[in-house]
């Protein structure tokens, strides 16, 4: 598990696409990776923060308020349970940001995955999408699954598919023409990974295994391409899901978000 997490905090934590989508710009305070220009607000993220302690990452923290503040945008810290000092969370929560729900960090090998061939139920099939209009199908399925509004998600995946193709699969998993599961897969530059995102499933789809042929076909993709590893941030559903599929916990995450 040290390896895979050491693995992770190298090759993962502060990496940014290249090229960068359309509109969307990185900046360096000290340690944090500062991302601005998608649709949902800014994002922080960082390798480990250089060992700040105390009244130092207080300031740091309160430059990350004050510029987003400026902006009138959220902005979503990506806080790790390994994440040092300790008190992080406390000082996070004191400037103002509020934690969402926690997701496990899974990782393994996907050349087991990839050996697999994805099992449907029938009447239902995978494919690769890029139009707009299907990302417009995937936000309504996510928001009937989430009640709420994902329509900067179509954005967002438009933006990247635009700036780089070969860098990100968006795949949908169809019953007649509905889709009622999607997922894509990011294979991150210059690193041994490809990550996991998305994955919803509409309610009267669910326990049927379609969100694990799902992880199969795109392990299948990310071994294609050279990658070894799978990395998911996992909610409670899908967890359980990927660990019977051989990933395994090597730390948690959770998104600290601070809104002007």
């Amino acid at each position: 598990m040290t390896t895979l997490r050491n693995a992770y905090d190298n090759q993962l934590r502060a990496a940014v696409p290249d090229p960068l989508p359309a509109g969307v710009t990185v900046e360096r305070d000290g340690p944090l990776v500062r991302i601005l220009g998608f649709d949902h607000g800014g994002f922080l993220t960082y390798r480990d923060l250089g060992g700040l302690t105390g009244a130092a990452l207080d300031e740091l923290i309160a430059r990350q308020v004050e510029f987003f503040r400026r902006r009138g945008e959220q902005v979503e810290w990506k806080l790790h349970g390994h994440d040092e000092p300790a008190d992080l969370p406390d000082r996070l929560r004191a400037a103002g940001f509020v934690p969402e729900e926690l997701e496990t960090v899974v990782i393994g090998p996907a050349a087991p995955l990839a050996a697999a061939l994805p099992v449907l139920p029938e009447g239902v099939r995978l494919r690769e999408v890029t139009a707009r209009a299907d990302l417009d199908r995937i936000v309504a399925m996510e928001e009937e699954v989430w009640q709420a509004d994902r329509g900067h998600l179509a954005d967002g995946l438009a933006k990247e598919i635009a700036a780089d193709p070969q860098s990100i699969t968006v795949v949908v998993a169809e019953a007649a023409d509905t889709v009622v599961c999607a997922g894509w897969v990011r294979y991150v530059p210059d690193t041994g990974f490809a990550t996991l995102w998305g994955g919803s499933t509409l309610p009267g789809w669910r326990g049927r295994g379609i969100y694990r042929a799902l992880v199969t076909y795109r392990a299948r993709l990310a071994a294609q391409r050279g990658r070894t590893l799978l990395q998911v941030d996992a909610s409670p559903d899908s967890r359980p899901i990927l660990e019977r599929l051989g990933l395994v916990p090597v730390t948690t995450t959770t998104p600290y978000v601070y809104t002007p």
